[in-house]
């Protein structure tokens, strides 16, 4: 029996979806049963937050897809530190064989938020003694579909980027590999960088953007320090802020373009491309604001 967490998120709905198609045995966890219901599936409900539920919700599961919560804009610790380590500690008290884990491209000790969070949470799976498989995937496409964070007020791309590129991938071929390792019974200790199979800049993906939705978007590069200022403008705490714009600073230098075949080799299949991902969400993608 597979649990999948964050089942009703960007990857996690998409999971339940091919855990289905291969009617694979599976339970989602969430935290609202209305949620669970919508799933249309078997659902537990539990808390990250609450280790007791999670305990219950590992009863007669013997595979884990982990995935919660990003980065949030937090003093101290990332909160997903613990909710997650609490799961992995509550998945090795329960008896569960392998966990499959969603972290982030580039995760590392130094790592500014989710990065050094997931490095953190990869280093406690790794010493749980239970078998695992880390994905870490690059940025993902549908960031560019919602516009959260992404987009200014006149609908253009704003951030710190520069001319670095990203092969971003789209949500739902992270969920084709997770559900590969999950129902192929693989028991291993092995990560699996996730790209797309294009590196694109910022205004590559504007000028795409721009054709998709029929009107002119446009990247708006700011220096690290006017991006923080802005962010830090607009509500954030400081440190957060100063955080995101390095992170982009970094892909600016180039630390996030290379292109792996991880897709291929887990799923047999090419990842999506940015302009499938367009147009498999139009004309019902409302344009980005």
């Amino acid at each position: 029996m597979i649990l999948v967490t964050g089942a009703t998120g960007s990857i996690g709905r998409h999971l339940v979806r091919l855990l289905r198609q291969r009617q694979a045995p599976f339970k989602a966890l969430v935290r609202n049963p209305v949620r669970g219901r919508e799933l249309g599936g078997e659902y537990v409900v539990a808390d990250f937050d609450r280790p007791d539920s999670l305990q219950a919700a590992m009863s007669g599961i013997d595979r884990l897809f982990l995935l919660s919560a990003g980065a949030e804009p937090a003093s101290g610790r990332q909160p997903m530190v613990a909710q997650q380590v609490a799961a992995i500690d509550a998945a090795a008290r329960a008896g569960v064989r392998t966990v499959v884990k969603v972290s982030v491209q580039g995760a590392s000790r130094s790592g500014k938020l989710a990065s050094g969070a997931h490095w953190s949470i990869e280093q406690h799976l790794e010493a749980s003694g239970l078998y695992w498989s880390i994905l870490q995937p690059s940025g993902f496409m549908q960031n560019f579909r919602t516009g959260a964070g992404t987009f200014t007020a006149e609908g253009d791309i704003i951030g710190a980027y520069g001319d670095g590129r990203v092969p971003y991938i789209d949500c739902r071929d992270i969920a084709a590999c997770a559900a590969a390792l999950l129902t192929e019974y693989r028991d291993s200790a092995q990560r699996f960088v996730l790209t797309g199979s294009e590196a694109l800049s910022h205004t590559d993906i504007a000028a795409r953007l721009s054709a998709a939705y029929g009107r002119t978007i446009s990247y708006v590069d700011l220096p690290p320090a006017q991006l923080a200022a802005r962010l830090t403008a607009q509500g954030l705490p400081t440190q957060f802020a100063e955080d995101v714009a390095e992170l982009q600073a970094g892909i600016a230098e180039g630390t996030a373009a290379h292109i792996t075949s991880a897709v291929s080799d887990l799923t047999g299949r090419g990842p999506r491309t940015f302009g499938q991902f367009l147009a498999d969400h139009q004309p019902a993608t409302a344009e980005p604001h």
